[in-house]
């Protein structure tokens, strides 16, 4: 086969029982996308092939929907008779299956990047009206350390019904909720409790239930308790057994209400464990920026694009940071501590978290100098920005930089104003202006 409708087809990366996905080139953008080829024709039931092309449907659906740097696009759907494939972004890796063996896993640290990754993708997805229903490791794709994309969405957004329950249950249900096997009622908390699984799953290399068959395992689900992930891996420590504990809760009262409450435990482990370290993870970053000032109105997916233009380090206790007179057109967010910025070693002002400083460079044309010296009261975290990464963030992402400067100039000239009318207070009271 050389070619699915438009698409030039470059080689063959796996097969199903029901589809093959292939790589292949558009001709127009010239870019890799992965194709999604349902062959429907080997179900033999017509009632079982005509669910799968609801869940083709369902996937179709979605193609532009949701855009979310850790969601795999869907880009196309073509359903005409017997040719039936989703296009989607192609992602080069591998899925989570590869890392959710005792031979093959990842560190921890590693682990909770990745899953508080996935709790905000889904979260998301949750705000877009789509509950995803169908999260394993197979649906979760890895890039490089900890970049990961949610794909196969061909579950969501249905009615949960017996049908559906036949088809997600081929092989085994050990990623499915309560919820899920008794044919209740869904919320998002369905994926919550998958994604919990998935988290168990990459720490022991287990799943919570090892069973025979699918109904044993549907009993395990409803009615017994996993042993610890640490039962199978010492070194995980207990803040994480609490984690997976509290997404696989079986009552829903007491499992995670939010994503951004079982995201906002990842943190803690995070600030509990990583204190000291010099690596600065995506999790500390993501939920630093979502706290500050600077940041409020910008979505989360342009947070994610803040991350991906910017330089995170940090500063040694009165080391300079700017000096006064050099080049240089970045601009800079404080992150954590304090700076002093001095002209000619006369100290002009502090700034705290929260704040920037840089910006003129960056709003001025070029060849602009330095006027001040910056250095860092005790160590700091910055947030480095260069103009040249930011031009390649979408438009969204640039006002809202825009107008979050605006925000910081009015303040800095409502306090300059409020100076100038105290000094002016000042002098009149002592007569040297009459």
């Amino acid at each position: 086969m050389d070619r699915i409708g438009k698409y030039e087809i470059v080689r063959k990366l796996g097969t199903g029982a029901t589809s093959t996905v292939y790589l292949a080139i558009d001709p127009f953008s010239r870019q890799q996308v992965a194709i999604k080829l349902f062959d429907l024709k080997n179900l033999q039931d017509p009632r079982r092939a005509k669910i799968f092309r609801k869940l083709l449907m369902t996937e179709a659906s979605l193609a532009g929907k949701l855009s979310h740097p850790h969601i795999a696009k869907i880009l196309d759907a073509v359903m005409e008779g017997d040719i039936n494939y989703v296009v989607m972004e192609y992602v080069e890796g591998s899925t989570l299956e590869l890392y959710a063996e005792v031979e093959n896993l990842l560190p921890i640290s590693t682990i909770a990047e990745i899953i508080y990754k996935c709790c905000k993708a889904l979260e998301y997805a949750q705000h877009q009206g789509v509950i995803h229903r169908d999260i394993k490791p197979a649906n979760i794709l890895l890039q490089g350390k900890t970049n990961i994309k949610i794909s196969d969405f061909g579950a969501a957004a249905l009615q949960y019904d017996h049908d559906i329950t036949q088809v997600l249950g081929v092989g085994s249900p050990a990623y499915m909720s309560p919820e899920q096997v008794e044919e209740s009622t869904l919320t998002h908390q369905t994926d919550i409790y998958s994604l919990g699984v998935v988290m168990y799953k990459l720490l022991s290399g287990k799943l919570p239930f090892d069973t025979n068959t699918n109904h044993s395992m549907v009993y395990h689900i409803l009615n017994v308790e996993p042993p610890l992930p640490s039962a199978y891996r010492a070194e995980i420590p207990p803040e994480m057994d609490a984690i997976v504990r509290r997404a696989m809760e079986k009552d829903t009262k007491k499992r995670y209400q939010t994503w951004q409450e079982f995201a906002g435990d990842l943190v803690v482990f995070f600030s509990q464990t990583a204190a000291g370290n010099a690596e600065i993870f995506d999790t500390e970053k993501f939920d630093t920026l979502r706290s500050l000032e600077f940041f409020k109105n910008f979505s989360d997916v342009e947070l994610w694009e803040v991350l991906r233009v910017s330089k995170w380090r940090k500063v040694p206790k009165l080391q300079y940071i700017l000096h006064d007179g050099e080049s240089g057109c970045a601009f800079y967010i404080l992150a954590q501590g304090s700076v002093q910025v001095r002209k000619q070693g006369e100290l002009l002002s502090l700034l705290h978290r929260g704040d920037c400083f840089g910006e003129m460079a960056h709003l001025a044309e070029h060849g602009f100098s330095r006027s001040t010296d910056v250095i860092a009261q005790k160590e700091v975290v910055l947030i480095e920005i260069d103009p040249d990464a930011l031009t390649r963030a979408t438009t969204g992402c640039r006002f809202q930089f825009g107008d979050a400067f605006l925000h910081v100039l009015a303040r800095r000239l409502a306090v300059a104003n409020d100076r100038i009318s105290h000094l002016l207070a000042d002098q009149n009271k002592t007569g040297i202006i009459k």
